[in-house]
């Protein structure tokens, strides 16, 4: 079978359309034939080794989201059926409860090897069956993108009707946070650069937009939205350099969600505010399996379409990074196999 594969050194320039067996499926393991991946930033800093010894070892096959079929099934094996449409967790062992560093330990992508293969022989407890109404490149994005932003506004804190949620940027988290926001009821404001993207961002449901090109201090632009009282909820993506304006337009009492460093890894905000607010600053890294049905159930249910910029084939990978790291994209990048 085909796969990419970081080999011989890490870079980027190191990752190579390779081959290697078809596995077979053992005790409690299902074997599926991948239809497609989806992009995140994370597959940009595997490549880089960016994540240290949790990077994992080479040959590396990277990339953690995408979908697929089950063709063979092993001993044992009760979740899921040969036909069935299912999409890989994220992490392999975290099946619900609290995380911990064991259940962080399993990530595909890296340390495990991830999506970018014809095949994958995985554990039955490590995927989900996908929403009929879904399409393989729309349901590809769901595993890491979808279930971060359902995590942040569903598992780790419980979004109300009403509540006033900004959510940083137009990128694949973003536009899933803003479909479940708005699902659950709330008032939701998005920033972006892009007068083109803030158009189409209305069209999903945007209630309120700022362009943080053309008004730099959007914390204070965001200050009517709220009526001075500040947003319950920030989904914040940027990291280093928006921090500080999220913990100055977040209510008292209110969540900052972190889940991006698009901007800078490093701390440079005052921690004042957060003592003397009582602001909640919640780390968001993907989440468990429990949650990914959850997830499904309701995206079934109310029949949510994920948003999609484009696809690539399966041997344009990295033309699909190199557009990830422009930044242009307005919802998922997508490799059809």
């Amino acid at each position: 079978m085909r796969v990419y594969q970081i080999e011989g050194d890490w870079g980027i320039d190191n990752l190579k359309i390779s081959h290697r067996d078809i596995p077979k499926p053992g005790l409690g393991q299902v074997l599926v034939k991948m239809s497609a991946s989806a992009l995140n930033f994370r597959d940009l800093v595997v490549p880089e080794r960016g994540y240290g010894r949790r990077t994992g070892e080479l040959p590396l096959i990277p990339v953690s989201d995408g979908i697929g079929e089950v063709v063979e099934i092993g001993e044992g094996v009760t979740r899921v059926a040969t036909g069935d449409r299912v999409c890989p967790t994220f992490f392999q062992n975290w099946l619900g409860g609290e995380p911990n560093d064991d259940r962080f330990s399993q990530a595909l992508g890296g340390p495990l090897d991830g999506t970018m293969a014809e095949y994958m022989c995985l554990s039955q407890e490590g995927v989900v069956k996908v929403a009929e109404h879904l399409t393989n490149i729309e349901a590809a994005g769901l595993p890491c993108a979808a279930l971060t932003a359902w995590s942040a506004l569903a598992t780790n804190s419980v979004t109300k009707p009403g509540d006033k949620i900004l959510i940083q940027g137009s990128g694949g988290v973003a536009l899933f946070a803003l479909q479940f926001a708005k699902l659950f009821g709330a008032h939701v404001t998005m920033i972006s650069s892009s007068e083109e993207k803030i158009e189409r961002l209305k069209v999903i449901g945007a209630d309120a937009t700022i362009n943080y090109r053309q008004t730099p201090e959007w914390s204070k632009a965001s200050r009517e939205i709220t009526r001075g009282k500040g947003f319950d909820h920030i989904i914040e993506l940027g990291g280093e350099k928006t921090l500080p304006q999220s913990l100055g337009c977040v209510r008292a009492g209110g969540t900052v969600s972190m889940i991006g460093m698009l901007s800078g890894l490093n701390l440079a905000a005052s921690l004042g505010p957060v003592i003397t607010r009582q602001i909640c600053l919640q780390g968001v890294t993907v989440g468990h399996r429990d949650g990914f049905e959850a997830m499904m159930k309701a995206i079934e249910l109310h029949n949510i379409k994920p948003v999609v910029d484009c696809e690539f084939g399966f041997e344009e990978l990295k033309i699909g990074l190199d557009y990830i790291r422009s930044g242009a994209q307005f919802g998922k990048v997508c490799i059809q196999y």
